[in-house]
């Protein structure tokens, strides 16, 4: 190994959390290493801390501002949290993308939605064969995952080779794309793996992962003991499941019908890449209503839970026309992610409510993870032997506990949260530097910084409320004021009403104010800002966010 050329690891996301994938590799001397991306990545959301934001992404300021040496960006599967943001964030990018063939087509769709160009796409054949980009040869190393072709990353430079998993899971039959293959994995090892960069997500499940194929007599069974219309909700990605559960349904005697775009779109990447083939035969939306509910079965979206999707609709009383009723079956084929409870909860209660059954996966029998669990990881250590290993995609909790893992079996580890810059060298990987890391919400159609305060002032109207004033000023007479409360309660304690009583107190303190006072609109906002905030403590406990429009007339 040269003493002047260095290989760097730095997460951007996804290492301290589950989503927002993204992490970057340079090679090099220090100030001029090429680099290549792995992942552009969302998270979603929440009401309490990102009112009215759609998605979330890292914030690509490091990467951005070494655009220039930028060579490749490789998306390892076309899960949102891996490839949500490529069409929003490649205009900050600019390089060539590479990946398999049903990933490219969900790119791009991504990318025409955003007004990119989609040939920057490139489709690769699977490892062993390599694809050279600057300093790095890359290879996409298929691995099992709950979506068609998803993939590792064999990434090598003059020095190294690292390992860089994506996600996965050990299924010798996946149903849909290709198994678990050990004896690549095995070869792997015995060329010699530097460094594994591991999904973490299951370190805590400690039995070894099941197969999909384990579900199709549970589910064909569940179904055939079933009364009235059979409703089924997975992860619109996990085109195994969908075709795993429509055929327990045709097996069943029903007729199968899918509702929902999301999942029409991705069996559409589907069938028109070829990774999807013997599909169960479907019905159409408009043959529903000639099929008695007994022989029917549905396969709709929305098992997290989201407000605007079929399971939603269904629950509030109708969607597409279709209702549920009593005796029927709703079952949750997917497991909730955390923080996803109470929308699915609500889902569970409604349909409770109408008398329908609802299975969900509590008991582990209609859902298999995608993620390998913590003796799937220790297989994979066994195989690749790496010298040091650094978990990725998990919480901090994950991270250590994978990395303790690792150590207890004589592995190097180092745990490498987001804006962690780590340096490898022929004495091991250290983290030698840390950057700042932030967030860019989509919020409409703009991208911002989570710290440009503009979520943040959407907070305090939220939870404060908010006084309009508007002043009309003439010369040094107030000639009108006018309060308008937006998100605040009634007063009961006076005749006036709390608009009346913070307009009386804002004229009499102005009225009475020096003609040069007036004159500083800033000195009236001070003003007339404490105003508000004192008559609202005193009269309803609360101190809203204040907005002062001073109209002035000139005579």
């Amino acid at each position: 190994m040269t003493s002047k050329n260095k290989l760097i690891y730095l997460p951007l996301g996804g290492a301290g959390e589950i989503g927002m994938n993204m992490y970057i590799y340079g090679y090099g001397p220090k100030g001029k290493e090429r680099f290549i991306l792995a992942d552009v990545g969302v998270t979603f959301p929440a009401m309490d801390g990102t009112p009215g934001v759609d998605l979330i992404m890292a914030d690509t300021k490091f990467i951005q501002e070494r655009a220039d040496r930028l060579d490749a960006i490789f998306i390892t599967h076309a899960h949102e949290d891996h490839i949500g943001a490529i069409g929003l964030l490649w205009p900050r990018l600019e390089a060539p993308i590479y990946c398999r063939k049903f990933t490219a087509a969900v790119a791009r769709a991504k990318m025409q939605d955003r007004n990119q160009n989609p040939d920057m796409i490139e489709i690769l054949p699977p490892y062993p064969e390599m694809k050279t980009v600057g300093q790095f040869k890359v290879g996409i190393l298929p691995v099992p995952h709950s979506i068609p072709e998803a993939s590792g990353l064999v990434i090598e430079t003059p020095d190294h080779r690292i390992v860089h998993t994506g996600d996965l899971k050990l299924d010798p039959n996946p149903g849909v794309g290709e198994p678990f293959d050990p004896e690549m994995f095995a070869e792997l090892g015995k060329k010699g793996v530097d460094v594994l960069v591991c999904d973490s997500t299951n370190i805590f499940s400690t039995k070894p992962g099941r197969s999909e194929a384990t579900l199709v007599k549970p589910i064909a069974k569940m179904i055939k003991g079933a009364n009235g219309m059979v409703v089924a909700t997975t992860f619109a990605s996990n085109v195994a499941r969908l075709k795993t559960l429509a055929q327990a349904g045709i097996d069943a005697g029903r007729s199968v019908c899918v509702l929902g775009r999301s999942m029409q779109k991705m069996l559409g990447y589907a069938h028109a890449t070829g990774v999807l083939d013997n599909f169960p035969p479907t019905i159409e939306l408009e043959d529903i209503p000639n099929i008695p509910r007994e022989n029917l079965m549905l396969l709709v979206t929305g098992s997290q839970g989201e407000g605007r999707a079929a399971s939603a609709q269904l629950a509030r009383g109708k969607y597409l026309g279709i209702t549920m009723q009593k005796g029927d079956t709703f079952l949750f084929s997917s497991k909730t992610i955390p923080g996803n409870e109470i929308s699915v909860g609500r889902i569970i209660n409604s349909f409770a409510l109408q008398g329908v059954n609802v299975i969900d996966d509590s008991a582990e029998i209609y859902h298999v993870s995608g993620h390998a669990n913590r003796p799937d990881l220790e297989e994979v250590h066994r195989l690749l032997k790496p010298k040091t290993l650094i978990p990725m995609h998990g919480e901090y909790r994950h991270l250590k506990e994978h990395a303790d893992l690792a150590t207890s079996n004589g592995i190097n580890s180092l745990i490498a949260i987001n804006g962690s810059v780590v340096e490898f060298s022929s004495k091991g990987a250290k983290v030698v530097d840390h950057i700042q890391t932030g967030r860019t919400y989509l919020d409409g159609s703009r991208l911002i910084g989570a710290f440009d305060g503009v979520v943040l002032e959407r907070i305090r109207m939220a939870t404060r409320g908010m006084a309009a004033v508007s002043l009309v000023i003439e010369n040094n007479d107030i000639l009108g004021v006018w309060v308008e409360l937006i998100g605040l309660p009634e007063t009961e304690a006076h005749e006036d009403d709390l608009p009346e009583m913070i307009e009386e107190q804002i004229e009499n303190a102005l009225t009475k104010s020096k003609g040069k006072f007036l004159k500083d609109d800033h000195e009236v906002e001070k003003l007339v800002s404490k105003i508000v905030s004192k008559v609202c403590k005193n009269e309803i406990d609360k101190k809203p966010v204040t907005r002062i429009m001073i109209n002035r007339l000139e005579s």
